[in-house]
């Protein structure tokens, strides 16, 4: 699979996680896809919140390995 099919497959499963980082007064950014490893910019209280890690780790990076053929990681980039 292309970055690119990965990279619209990645940014459709953001979408649908969206609203509970807007909720929480967050959000976040695709920075990009490289050889199955995503890159996000967490945004807004994300950005700064203590349990960032757990929401990027538990909440969209297993989201993503589940939704998403390829993903391997994400990793958060600052």
């Amino acid at each position: 699979m292309s970055d690119q099919t990965m990279e619209a497959q990645v940014q459709d499963v953001l979408d649908k996680l969206r609203p509970f980082l807007l909720r929480d007064g967050g959000d976040c950014e695709l920075v990009d896809v490289e050889d199955g490893i995503v890159k996000l910019r967490l945004l807004g209280a994300c950005g700064s919140c203590p349990s960032s890690t757990i929401t990027l780790k538990a909440g969209i990076e297993r989201a993503l390995l589940e939704e998403v053929p390829g993903v391997v990681e994400v990793e958060q980039v600052f």
